[in-house]
């Protein structure tokens, strides 16, 4: 092992929960190439059990924050107990950029393209926003400063999320006080997005539940406490299950684990469904830095449904104001899980 020998890296991703997920798939490649190597995340507390899940990660640290804003000193202090030789930060500020800095950390590596950069040691010259590549494969540029030049693909990447028996049988529990029992089948659909894309308005989310409410399958609601009340206004029926804001990030995750499919928009779910090789239909904008390009459910396993419009370098502004995610066919996205729902069906009856 020589001395340019990663052994103790820290990865900073301290934003939401899918881009959490999105940064996993680089702890199994360092894994790869440095076996000794200490991989270990700084994140906010909200996205612990996402960390915890993969058992390649040597530590989950909480970033110490106040009000939504991070606490310079009382970070920097914690993190040179650890005495790490690498933090690599995927998507920085200048707060934490200055962390690290201030922390010691020996070779520090980011983006090349902000103000604050110089405090980095090691600068990798992408701009993200531009959406050439998908945020799994930016993350992976940013190892080539530690000597690792992998070309990540559907097919070759690892989110290794392990579902604890804990929330496995929590979620047993809870579906079946809700009358649902291991024979039935069910599907997930998450309406909202807590702000992190431009939705697929309400009404036709009630579309697609209605369509899919005459089959024998059940639809679960997920959502966190604030969107209860828009999950409310879709449980139309007995079929349809309002689980929103009764459950734990890691009970999410075991909820999803046991789905036929997950229907949501650009948000966190879609990422955990993908990750956990289940069938993702997504809506996107065709807003450049929201789209399905960089932002889509990184899986085969995928339908993506734009607005139906000839719209170019749409913003979020115009996006909303224009209501363009109304223009996205609803009888399509119906069709494509509905025949989805059947393949499931007949190949079952084939085995």
């Amino acid at each position: 092992m020589s001395d340019r020998t990663p052994k103790n890296i820290l990865i900073v991703r301290t934003d939401r929960i899918g881009d959490v997920v999105l940064s996993l798939p680089v702890v199994s490649v360092i894994k790869e190439y440095y076996p000794d190597c200490k991989v270990n995340f700084l994140i906010r507390e909200y996205t612990k059990s996402i960390t915890d899940a993969n058992p390649l990660i040597d530590k989950s640290i909480i970033i110490k924050e106040e009000n939504g804003k991070f606490r310079i000193f009382e970070n920097v202090r914690m993190l040179k107990k650890y005495h790490f030789d690498v933090v690599i930060i995927l998507y920085p500020t200048f707060i934490l950029t200055l962390i690290m800095f201030l922390a010691g950390i020996k070779k520090r590596i980011g983006t090349g393209y902000r103000l604050y950069s110089f405090l980095f040691t090691d600068k990798i010259y992408e701009h993200r926003k531009d959406a050439k590549k998908h945020e799994l494969e930016y993350n992976f540029s940013l190892l080539k400063s530690i000597g690792i030049d992998f070309r990540p693909g559907i097919n070759n990447v690892k989110f290794n999320l392990n579902l604890s028996d804990s929330s496995l049988n929590k979620i047993d529990m809870l579906l079946e006080a809700n009358n649902i029992h291991p024979e039935d089948r069910f599907v997930i659909i998450h309406p909202g997005s807590g702000g992190s894309a431009v939705d697929l308005p309400v009404d036709k989310f009630k579309e697609i539940i209605k369509k899919l409410s005459d089959s024998d399958i059940y639809i679960i609601l997920t959502g966190n406490k604030n969107e209860k009340k828009m999950c409310d206004e879709l449980t139309i029926n007995e079929k349809v299950k309002n689980f929103s804001g009764l459950l734990t990030l890691e009970e999410l995750l075991a909820l999803i684990s046991k789905s036929l499919l997950l229907v949501a928009n650009s948000t966190g779910p879609i990422h955990i469904a993908a990750a956990l090789g289940k069938q993702t239909f997504g809506f996107y904008p065709k807003i450049k830095s929201c789209s399905a390009q960089r932002w889509g459910p990184y899986t085969d396993k995928r339908f993506i449904y734009e607005p139906e419009l000839d719209c170019r370098d749409c913003n979020r502004k115009q996006c909303e104001k224009l209501n363009c995610m109304n223009f996205i066919n609803i009888n399509n996205v119906i069709i494509d899980i509905k025949n989805f729902l059947d393949n499931k069906m007949e190949n079952k009856n084939v085995h």
